[in-house]
């Protein structure tokens, strides 16, 4: 039987063991999809070589950026955005390869085009995980001019201070890649004038658990279009099999 599994820690609610599982099952694929809970990533190859049925895994936080020097091979986008969040193991004869691929940025561009309007020409990205590094990679590819916001000042970035009226109405697409507001602590959300949104400001939250978060809910009462993290999952599952059969 061919092993998928999920590499992080913690590893709290999955999306991944549930949809994978189900999939197996409706499509009568011999296999099955274990979340491996490792506090370090150094037990990543203690996984690979105790588990030679192994075809492929998912990666999550907070391994995403550290994986890559485990890997053989890594995909131009990934290597861009420098994380990695798709291994494809190959056992060959003397040896297992490792290569790596991103999803992020495939599920999160086909999930926010059709969104996209001619007066969206500017975002802003709250977070700088990886994650949020390959949304910035997306938005750049969909020719939008993106900017990170975090707590911390950088050269290349804003701080939530700077979050003027003025900078949301410029910067009108805002995409959270932070777990502010995600279950159970539903009651948090990134700190932004929300009242100096309008019809022409696009919420976007990679959380997808709740369905609406504080985050969404404040956009959409003050006129903005808002969308969960959802559809982005999902289209990210397509893609990851794809790569597991080399279907890239």
């Amino acid at each position: 039987m061919d092993k998928y599994g999920l590499i992080g820690y913690p590893l709290g609610h999955s999306f991944s063991i549930g949809y994978f599982n189900e999939k197996f099952e409706n499509e009568g694929i011999n296999a099955q999809y274990i979340n491996y809970e490792i506090p370090k990533l150094d037990n990543l190859l203690e996984i690979i070589n105790s588990t030679p049925e192994l075809r492929g895994l998912n990666v999550t936080i907070p391994y995403k950026e550290q994986v890559l020097k485990y890997l053989d091979y890594v995909s131009p986008e990934a290597k861009a955005i420098g994380a990695v969040n798709v291994i494809k193991v190959e056992h060959k004869a003397s040896k297992t390869i490792l290569k790596g691929f991103n999803t992020d940025v495939i599920g999160f561009t086909k999930s926010i085009e059709p969104l996209l309007e001619r007066y969206h020409k500017k975002a802003l990205v709250l977070g700088t995980g990886g994650a949020a590094k390959a949304v910035y990679f997306g938005l750049k590819s969909l020719g939008l001019e993106p900017r990170y916001v975090s707590r911390r000042k950088s050269l290349e970035g804003l701080t939530y201070y700077d979050l003027s009226p003025k900078v949301i109405k410029e910067y009108n697409v805002i995409v959270n890649c932070t777990p502010l507001g995600m279950y159970p602590k539903v009651e948090e959300c990134p700190e932004l004038p929300y009242e100096s949104m309008d019809s022409h400001t696009l919420l976007y939250d990679l959380i997808y658990n709740p369905d609406e978060t504080l985050f969404m809910q404040k956009g959409r009462l003050n006129g903005a279009t808002v969308k969960n993290g959802l559809e982005m999952l999902l289209l990210q599952a397509f893609a990851t099999w794809d790569f597991w059969n080399d279907k890239e």
